[in-house]
């Protein structure tokens, strides 16, 4: 039986995308998922060295990829990121708001410099990513498709020495509600991916410092990366052509409603 499907596909041919953190865990996953569907993906995080590698492996593939160093802390950077990526793959249509940091101290024992970097890092960043792709793509007169890395931290908090990531996190579900808003009649579609417990450089450093805590979840298990492809492929893709604002929560059942 044939029956037209129009919002139904994963081809993002002609389209390019910009990850940020995409050296190492989530991110890196990102990027090979949006390059297998045929996007031209440029990546950004500060380690240069892995960003090639994997720029090399997606170029090996018949894919196109380019690396660009990036520090989330540096303004600068941020912005000349979005002009790299342009002027080497062409206007950023998606935009993949990734990198994050966690901070891994009781709050009254954070230290001012490292609060500071968590907010630049896990709310300035993405903030000014998204307005300086926001802005090119209003001045192109072009749609586009801006996806928030959140957290499930951001809905609920254990008390397990990370509060300012919570907060950060909720900040990041809040800045897309409103961006969504505002951006909403130029075609701009801003959402959210809010993960639990999920493979990554981050989450192996935790469970270092903590132990295991899958034993505490329903269903026993941390999450494989994998696991998040059909949330970030319809938040880029035609399928959610009318979805805009919204946080998507991919725990597994791990937290509390």
């Amino acid at each position: 039986m044939s029956y037209p499907l129009p919002n139904v596909s994963t081809d993002l041919s002609g389209q390019t995308a910009l990850v940020t953190g995409a050296s190492s865990g989530l991110g890196l996953r990102f990027a090979r998922v949006l390059a297998a569907c045929g996007a031209k993906v440029a990546l950004a995080a500060r380690r240069l060295d892995r960003l090639e590698a994997l720029a090399e492996e997606i170029r090996a593939q018949g894919g196109q990829a380019t690396a660009i160093q990036m520090d989330a802390t540096d303004a600068g950077q941020l912005t000349g990121a979005v002009e790299t990526a342009q002027a080497r793959l062409g206007l950023v249509t998606i935009l993949i708001n990734n990198a994050g940091i966690p901070d891994a101290q009781r709050a009254h024992k954070m230290p001012l410099e490292l609060i500071d970097r968590v907010i630049d890092i896990n709310i300035r960043a993405p903030f000014v990513l998204s307005c300086e792709v926001a802005r090119r793509l209003m001045e192109a007169g072009q749609g586009g498709r801006i996806v928030n890395i959140a957290s499930s931290a951001a809905y609920e908090y254990g008390g397990n020495g990370a509060a300012l990531y919570s907060i950060s996190k909720s900040a990041v579900v809040r800045m897309t509600e409103a961006l969504a808003v505002e951006w909403a009649r130029f075609g701009i579609n801003v959402n959210a991916i809010a993960p639990g417990a999920f493979e990554s450089e981050m989450m192996d450093g935790m469970l270092k410092r903590i132990g295991d805590i899958s034993a505490h979840f329903p269903r026993k298990r941390i999450g494989n990366p994998a696991q998040l492809d059909s949330t970030l492929l319809y938040l880029v893709g035609p399928a959610s052509d009318a979805v805009t604002g919204t946080s998507i929560r991919v725990d597994d059942g791990q937290g509390s409603r």
